[in-house]
């Protein structure tokens, strides 16, 4: 992958995964795996599909999905691929779910916004 970007990968419900879709982001990596996980209620949630993969450098999560796989998601502390959590037609988002945001929030104190 040197040299080149990485993708965006997207896990969300089935409006989330097509906006994205319709915005460009639908990719098929060299083994005809893509990018995006469209969630549903019998769906069996797995990001480690997308963890594992080195041509991702982001995963768009809807918040309510990750709340499902919030171990997961808690558990993961590289970088890269980042696991940012976005709100969903259905679901407005939460910044006190947030796992990213809370670790954030951790390393500053008061004083350092001043």
């Amino acid at each position: 992958m040197a040299g080149r970007g990485k993708l965006i990968a997207v896990i969300g419900d089935e409006d989330t995964c097509t906006g994205f879709l319709l915005g460009g982001i639908g990719e098929l990596n060299k083994n005809r795996k893509p990018n995006f996980l469209v969630v549903e209620k019998d769906t069996n949630i797995n990001c480690g599909i997308f963890l594992a993969r080195i041509d991702i450098g982001i995963i768009l999560i809807n918040q309510f999905i990750a709340e499902m796989i919030r171990h997961a998601i808690d558990a993961h502390m590289q970088s890269i691929p980042a696991v940012l959590e976005i709100p969903s037609k259905e679901h407005p988002y939460d910044a006190s779910k947030d796992s990213i945001l809370r670790r954030a929030k951790g390393m500053f104190s008061a004083d350092d916004f001043r």
